[in-house]
C-alpha cells in the first residue's frame, strides 16, 4: 500500500503520464564533471517542468560506491605486485596463478551469484556479497605463501561475483529503459574511481605501515558502506521514500510478469550468448589493465612504489569519464529518436575503434605518450562496458537480468582466466608487452562483429513457454 493508501498498481496507473523523460545532460557536463556531479545533473528537472523525484539516483549513487570498493579491493594486490615478488620470491609464473586462482572464483561465483540474486533479491544479495568479499580482502592480510595468497583470492572472487549482477538487476528495477545505460555508466565508473583510490592510499599505508596493513583498511571499507545500504535500499514499491510520480516514472515501461524464470530456459537464446562472447572477449582486456598495467610501467619507465600513483589516477580518471560519457551517448541517441539497436551498438562501434591506438603503447618512447594511449582505451573499455550491461535489460526481463549478468560475468571471468596464464608466461618468457597490447587492440571490434551476427535487431528474448528458435519472428 501506497502512503496515500492506494495499491501500489493504483498509484501507477494514476501517474504513469507524470514523468516523460530525463532532462538532457550536456556533452560538456559528462566531460567536465565528477562522478557527484553527474548524479547532480540526472536528477535534474524534466523537460516538461515537472519534477518526478530523484530517489533512484541515490540507489545509483549507492550502487557506485559498492563498485569502487569491489575494485580498491581487488586491485590490491597488482598494485603491490612488485613489492610482493621482491619480499615473498614470486615469478611471474607465481603472480599468474594467484590472478587466476581470483579469476576462477569470480567465474564460478558469477554463476551461483546471478541466481542468487533473484532469488533473495538485491538487498539481502548484495549484503551477503559484500561482507564475504571484505572479509576475503582483510583475510590477505595472513598469508605469505603462494599457495596461500591463491586461497584468498579465491575467496575473493567468489564474494566480488556479486557486485555487478546485484547492480545490473538494481538498475533494472529502478530505472526506466531509456536511463539505463546512462545509471549504468555511472555505478561502472566506481570501478574506476576505486583504481584511482588504490594508487593515492594504498602506497602509504605500505610504506607506513606495511602491506598487510594495505588489505586489512581497504577489506574494512565495505562493512561501512553495508550499513547504508541496509538503512536506504528497498524494491521500488516497498520503498517509503519514493514518491507516487517516481516510483509511476520507473515503471512507465510496459509492465512484465514477476514468475521467476527457470535458469535453462536463458541457455539457449542466442540473446545470452551475445553477452557472453561480448564479455569473453574483452573483459581479458581489462583483467591486464587491472593484474599487470602497474607492472608494465614500472618496468617499462623505472617507476617505483612511490611515483606510480600519478600515471595510474590519470589513465584511471579518463575510464571514469568514458564509462560515464558512453552509458550517455546511447541514452542521448535514443532520447533523439534512434532505435535502441541503433543506439547501442554506434556508441559500442565509436568505443571499439578507439581503442585500437593501444597497440602502440607497449613501444611509446615517453611515459605519459603510453599514459595518453592507454587512458583512452580504458575510456572506451568502460564505455563499452556500460552499454554491453544495459544490453541484457534491453533483450531481458527484469527478473531474468541478474541470471544473465552472472552468465555472461561469468564467460568474461573465463577470459580472465586464459589472460592469466597466457600474460604469465608471455612475461615469463620474452618480458614482452607488445602481443597483449596487440590482443587489446582488437578484441573490441571482433566482440562487436559477434553481437551483431547474433542479435542483429536486438529483439527481445521469448523466456517463456514459447521456443527459442521463434524469437524475433
Amino acid at each position: 500500500m501506497s502512503e496515500s493508501g492506494k495499491p501500489t498498481g493504483a498509484r501507477i496507473t494514476e501517474q504513469v503520464g507524470l514523468g516523460k523523460s530525463l532532462a538532457d545532460v550536456s556533452p560538456s557536463q559528462v566531460a567536465g564533471a565528477s562522478a557527484t556531479g553527474a548524479f547532480a545533473a540526472a536528477a535534474s528537472k524534466q523537460g516538461s517542468g515537472t519534477r518526478v523525484g530523484r530517489y533512484r539516483w541515490l540507489i545509483c549513487a549507492l550502487l557506485f560506491f559498492a563498485t569502487t570498493i569491489n575494485y580498491v579491493d581487488r586491485q590490491v594486490l597488482g598494485l603491490l605486485k612488485t613489492t610482493l615478488q621482491g619480499e615473498l620470491g614470486w615469478n611471474e609464473i607465481d603472480y599468474s596463478n594467484v590472478a587466476f586462482a581470483f579469476t576462477t572464483a569470480y567465474a564460478i561465483g558469477l554463476v551461483l551469484v546471478g541466481r542468487l540474486m533473484d532469488w533473495l533479491g538485491t538487498r539481502k544479495g548484495f549484503s551477503l556479497a559484500i561482507i564475504f568479499w571484505s572479509l576475503a580482502a582483510m583475510g590477505h592480510a595472513l598469508v605469505q605463501s603462494v599457495m596461500g595468497f591463491s586461497a584468498a583470492r579465491f575467496a575473493l572472487g567468489l564474494g566480488e561475483a556479486g557486485n555487478f549482477p546485484a547492480a545490473v538487476k538494481t538498475v533494472a528495477e529502478w530505472f526506466p529503459k531509456k536511463e539505463r545505460a546512462f545509471a549504468t555508466g555511472l555505478f561502472n565508473s566506481g570501478s574506476n574511481i576505486g583504481a584511482i583510490v588504490t594508487p593515492l592510499v594504498v602506497p602509504w599505508i605500505t610504506v607506513t605501515y606495511g602491506w598487510r596493513a594495505a588489505f586489512i583498511a581497504t577489506g574494512a571499507l565495505g562493512f561501512i558502506w553495508l550499513i547504508f545500504w541496509l538503512l536506504l535500499y528497498r524494491r521500488p514499491e516497498e520503498h517509503p521514500r519514493l514518491s507516487t510520480a517516481e516510483l509511476a516514472y520507473i515503471r512507465s515501461d510496459p509492465v512484465e510478469a514477476t514468475t521467476k524464470i527457470n535458469w535453462a530456459r536463458l541457455i539457449p537464446h542466442r540473446q545470452t550468448w551475445a553477452f557472453a562472447m561480448g564479455k569473453f572477449i574483452t573483459d581479458p582486456v581489462w583483467w591486464f589493465y587491472l593484474f599487470w598495467l602497474p607492472d608494465f610501467l614500472e618496468k617499462t619507465y623505472k617507476l617505483d612504489l612511490k611515483h606510480i600513483g600519478l600515471p595510474l589516477i590519470v589513465i584511471f580518471i579518463m575510464a571514469d569519464v568514458g564509462s560515464i560519457a558512453g552509458g550517455w551517448l546511447s541514452s542521448a541517441l535514443i532520447k533523439r529518436g534512434w532505435t535502441i539497436n541503433a543506439g547501442r551498438k554506434t556508441a559500442m562501434l565509436i568505443c571499439a575503434l578507439s581503442v585500437v591506438p593501444i597497440v602502440f603503447a607497449a613501444k611509446a618512447a615517453n611515459l605519459w605518450v603510453a599514459v595518453a594511449l592507454i587512458g583512452l582505451a580504458t575510456a572506451a573499455h568502460q564505455g563499452w562496458s556500460a552499454n554491453l550491461f544495459t544490453l541484457t535489460s534491453d533483450m531481458f526481463p527484469r527478473r531474468a537480468v541478474g541470471s544473465v549478468v552472472g552468465i555472461g560475468g561469468m564467460a568474461g571471468a573465463i577470459g580472465g582466466m586464459l589472460i592469466a596464464k597466457v600474460a604469465g608466461y608471455l612475461l615469463e618468457w620474452t618480458g614482452s608487452y607488445v602481443p597483449l597490447f596487440t590482443f587489446a587492440a582488437s578484441a573490441y571490434l571482433i566482440a562487436l562483429l559477434v553481437i551483431h551476427l547474433l542479435v542483429p535487431r536486438l529483439e527481445t528474448a521469448n523466456v517463456g513457454d514459447a521456443a527459442p528458435m521463434a524469437e524475433g519472428k
